[in-house]
C-alpha cells in the first residue's frame, strides 16, 4: 500500500461541505500565485449557515490554454471534486503551468446540494439536466411522464406505494432496462418534484457558472480543457473519463488524443451513462466549440439500482414529507444518500485519488498539444 498516497486521502477528503470548503480557502491562501475569489448564493445550509462557490485561478491571466477543475455539480458527489482539487493544490501542480497556461478551480459550484447531501440544487433540479437552451422547446421525455408518481410516490410504505413500485416493474418487464434508464435518468422538464428534473429556467448555479467564464474571459481563449468530476456510475472505484453527447465523435476524440482510449461515448454506446439531455458540455459546445475539449471523471460506487430508492426517498423528503427534514427520519435520508455518493472507505478514496492524479498529469499535458 502507497502509505504517502493513503495519508494523502485522509487530510483531503472532507466530511462535510463546510469543512471541504475551508480546506480549499485554506490550501489555495497558502499558494504561490493564487488568486481567490467567492460567489455568494442566496441558498442556506440546514443550520441557515451561507453556502459559497469559491474560485481559484493560477497562471497569467491572458493565458491562452486554460484548464478548468469543476467540483459539485451534483452537490453530495463534491467531496470527490474537493479531494481531487485539493490533491492537485498540495502537489502544487501549478507550478507545472507554462506561461500561456492556466488553471481555474472552481469549487461546489452547486454549493447547496454540497451542503444538504443532495444532488440538486435549490430550485430542486439536476444542474447536469439543466444546461438546455430554454429560448427552444424543451426536450420530451414521454417515459418519465408514464413513471412520474410512480417514480416519487406520495407515500414510501403501504398501498401505493406497492402499487407505484407495480408500475415501474411492469414498464421495465414492457419496454426493456435500457428504455426505463433512459426514462428515469436522461433528463425531464415536467415534474419539478421529480428525479433529475432539468428545470424550467437556468438555475442559479448555471448563472454562477457562466458568470465565473464570462469574468474570466474563457470565451476569448485559444483552447480550454474542462475536467468535471462525478461520482455514482461504473464499477467501485474506477473513475471512468466520459465525453458527452453534445460535442458529439470530434469531441470524443478530442478527448482520447488527450486522455487515451479509456474515454467513453454514449454515441458509441462505450459509456456507463445514457445519453442525457442539458448536460454541460451542452453549454461548453456553444460557448468553444471544437476549441475545447469536457470530460466527466465518473468514479464508480455503488450499483445504479441501490441509488434509485435513496433518491426516491431524499425527493419524497423535500416534496411530501417536508415536516421530516430535521427529524431523523431526514437525517438518515441524507446519511444514506451521501455513503452512496461518496463511500468513506480507504480503498475507494486511495483509488480516486491514483487515478485524479493520472488524469491531472494528462490534462497539463493535454494543454500543450
Amino acid at each position: 500500500m502507497n502509505d504517502a498516497i493513503v495519508d494523502a486521502a485522509s487530510k483531503h477528503f472532507a466530511p462535510n461541505y463546510f469543512d471541504a470548503r475551508r480546506r480549499f480557502r485554506d490550501y489555495v491562501g497558502d499558494a504561490a500565485g493564487g488568486e481567490a475569489a467567492i460567489y455568494s448564493s442566496p441558498a442556506r445550509g440546514p443550520r441557515g449557515e451561507e453556502v459559497s462557490t469559491d474560485v481559484a485561478w493560477f497562471g497569467d491571466r491572458r493565458a491562452a490554454k486554460v484548464g478548468i477543475m469543476i467540483s459539485g455539480t451534483h452537490g453530495v458527489e463534491g467531496y470527490c471534486g474537493s479531494a481531487a482539487q485539493l490533491d492537485w493544490l498540495a502537489g502544487r501542480g501549478y507550478e507545472r503551468l507554462k506561461p500561456d497556461e492556466a488553471m481555474l478551480l472552481i469549487h461546489a459550484i452547486n454549493p447547496y446540494g454540497f451542503a444538504w447531501d443532495r444532488r440538486v440544487t435549490q430550485e430542486g433540479c439536476d444542474l447536469n439536466r439543466n444546461f438546455v437552451d430554454f429560448s427552444a422547446p424543451l426536450p420530451l421525455n414521454e417515459g418519465y411522464d408514464l413513471l412520474a408518481d410512480s417514480l416519487v410516490p406520495r407515500e414510501l410504505d403501504g398501498p401505493l406505494f406497492v402499487a407505484a413500485e407495480a408500475t415501474i416493474e411492469k414498464f421495465r418487464t414492457t419496454y426493456g432496462e435500457l428504455a426505463f434508464r433512459k426514462a428515469r435518468t436522461s433528463g425531464q422538464y415536467r415534474h419539478p418534484t421529480g428525479m433529475f428534473f432539468g428545470g424550467l429556467g437556468p438555475t442559479i448555479a448555471r448563472q454562477t457558472l457562466e458568470r465565473i467564464i464570462s469574468e474570466y474571459g474563457i470565451e476569448s481563449r485559444q483552447f480550454v480543457l474542462i475536467l468535471d468530476y462525478h461520482t455514482g456510475l461504473g464499477p467501485y472505484g474506477y473513475g471512468e473519463l466520459q465525453c458527452e453527447q453534445a460535442s458529439g465523435l470530434s469531441g470524443y476524440q478530442r478527448a482520447r488524443d488527450i486522455f487515451g482510449g479509456s474515454v467513453t461515448s454514449p454515441d458509441l454506446g462505450t459509456s456507463s451513462s445514457v445519453v442525457l439531455n442539458g448536460t454541460q458540455d451542452d453549454y461548453w459546445q456553444r460557448l468553444l466549440g471544437d476549441r475545447h475539449v469536457y470530460v466527466c471523471l465518473e468514479f464508480g460506487t455503488y450499483p445504479p439500482e441501490a441509488a434509485r430508492p435513496l433518491l426516491r426517498a431524499d425527493h419524497w423528503l423535500f416534496a411530501y414529507g417536508r415536516e421530516n427534514i430535521e427529524k431523523d427520519v431526514g437525517h438518515e435520508i441524507r446519511r444514506r444518500v451521501k455513503q452512496h455518493y461518496f463511500p468513506e472507505s480507504a480503498d475507494w478514496k486511495e483509488m480516486v485519488l491514483y487515478r485524479c492524479r493520472q488524469v491531472h498529469r494528462q490534462m497539463i499535458e493535454g494543454l500543450r498539444m
